[in-house]
């Protein structure tokens, strides 16, 4: 009923805005590529880490049979990587960021590991991860 009187006293003002309605529905789903300038970090860090070798990290999961399907290591690396550029080393605020940040979802493709998943992946990967940014240094 709120809504309602609050969309007449706009009707009746004067001035005119650009339209603005938050419940409006996208029409096709957002690109999340879209709302990244080209040049942003993100890409980088995403071009980079497709260029390194990760078969120490997916070694470990080609042998584990149990379970379901983990998440895609590569994009577990691009997150940390890009966590650790940006200051977010904490997997509770990598795993928030996730959720909140265009650039994590990016590079994420909109998954969004838990903290713990996050975390027990990096210790997990303690060794191959440190191993990478040998890698990443090399490409530098």
């Amino acid at each position: 009923m709120m809504g309602r009187s609050i969309r007449r006293a706009e009707r009746s003002m004067s001035k005119t805005y650009l339209p603005y309605d938050p419940d409006q529905q996208l029409l096709l789903p957002a690109a999340l590529q879209e709302w990244l300038p080209p040049d942003h970090l993100a890409y980088f860090i995403s071009d980079v880490v497709d260029q390194l070798d990760l078969s120490a990290i997916t070694a470990r999961y080609e042998e584990e049979r149990r379970g379901g399907p983990p998440y895609h290591p590569r994009m577990m690396v691009k997150v940390l990587l890009y966590g650790y550029c940006n200051g977010v080393a904490s997997s509770r605020r990598i795993a928030r960021r996730l959720h909140e940040d265009i650039a994590f979802r990016v590079l994420a493709a909109n998954n969004t590991p838990d903290f713990r998943t996050i975390s027990d992946f990096r210790k997990d990967h303690l060794e191959a991860l440190g191993e990478l940014f040998l890698q990443v240094l090399e490409l530098c």
